[in-house]
């Protein structure tokens, strides 16, 4: 086996760069019940499970909250969530919907307050990388719509793209420019350490898009390149993530100013991985690319060890990949699925 000649964020910046690494970097997303299995299965903690397997894992840098409490049962949002149990795991679900009543932006303004940038504090970052120079850092973003979907209720804040129009600019506005200016007050406090800013929306479904593109293009582009432009600005590179099949706008990701797409949902329509590098590979980086829907959770290893060895041929043909899950690794999946996939990247991926 090769030695690595490559830090984590040495080897993420490699492939960010074109140029080429030691080995594929890799990352993991996972659900906390995944998490703790895998722990379970190979012993040691979390931290450990990382350094065994080799996962490239970048550290998240983020804002402290140091704002006034919200109402107990609420976040600062006046959002309420629930723990909802599927089963082999569990997810904290939205159950309220604090601005579907208003019909009106002058409604809004009048009964709602809006979180302020000042309410969260980022002194604390430059002790949080000390002893982390080796890792590639994640700071920064935004993803409003997600957020504005929960605030208006998912039905209504579709709805609301043709019926209401001027509250989803208002929204999106406020929205935006508390992700921007979050982004910024990170950018400022550790200059020159973000790798990676997440200017995400989930705009694809199962077989196709989540709304019209000219829909889009009034309400998210423009605000999104808005986001864009503050990363590269400030030396990060864009991270898009969007899920499903949203190959007819990646596009549209490309000019807005996306760098690195992920997940990759290949098993939807439109997302082969030859495709997606044949046609857009000189401009993207690809992150993600591990089926976790068939593969992972009900493949056995030999089809994740396959998995992992066909992400290599398509998504990482002359660099430019990132091998990770094309989302949370679910509770379902075995744990020797999730150490075949690691075992078989690091194995596999020298160059």
């Amino acid at each position: 086996m090769p030695r690595e000649s490559m830090t984590p964020r040495e080897r993420w910046m490699a492939v960010l760069t074109r140029r080429p690494p030691d080995r594929v970097p890799m990352d993991i997303w996972l659900t906390p019940e995944a998490r703790d299995a895998l722990c379970a299965h190979l012993g040691c903690d979390f931290d450990s499970v990382l350094e065994r397997l080799h996962i490239d894992t970048p550290l998240t840098a983020a804002g402290r909250y140091v704002g006034p409490l919200p109402p107990e049962g609420q976040d600062i949002w006046g959002l309420v969530r629930r723990r909802v149990d599927y089963g082999t795991g569990a997810y904290d679900e939205v159950v309220n919907a604090p601005l579907a009543e208003f019909t009106s932006v002058d409604a809004l303004e009048a009964n709602y307050t809006w979180p302020s940038p000042d309410w969260w504090d980022y002194t604390h970052l430059p002790a949080l990388l000390r002893g982390n120079e080796h890792r590639p850092v994640r700071g920064g973003g935004s993803e409003p719509f997600l957020l504005y979907k929960q605030l208006r209720g998912e039905a209504q804040a579709f709805l609301d793209l043709l019926l209401y129009p001027d509250i989803v600019h208002y929204c999106l506005d406020k929205l935006f420019e508390l992700a921007y200016q979050d982004t910024l007050r990170i950018f400022e406090t550790i200059p020159g350490k973000v790798m990676i800013t997440y200017v995400a929306e989930d705009l694809g479904g199962q077989t196709g898009l989540l709304m019209a593109r000219e829909l889009m293009q009034e309400f998210l582009f423009p605000r999104m390149k808005r986001m864009m432009d503050l990363t590269r600005q400030h030396g990060s590179f864009v991270f898009t993530h969007s899920d499903g099949a949203v190959r007819d706008i990646i596009p549209d990701f490309i000019a807005l100013g996306t760098q690195v797409l992920n997940p990759i949902q290949w098993v939807c329509p439109g997302m082969d991985r030859a495709g997606l590098k044949r046609d857009f590979g000189a401009d993207l980086v690809f992150h993600g690319g591990v089926d976790n829907q068939r593969v992972l959770p009900f493949g056995n290893v030999d089809d994740v060890r396959e998995e992992v060895r066909e992400n290599y041929r398509t998504l990482g043909a002359g660099g430019g990949y990132i091998l990770c899950p094309c989302h949370n690794i679910q509770a379902v999946t075995p744990p020797e699925n999730i150490v075949a996939l690691y075992e078989t990247g690091y194995a596999e991926g020298w160059r």
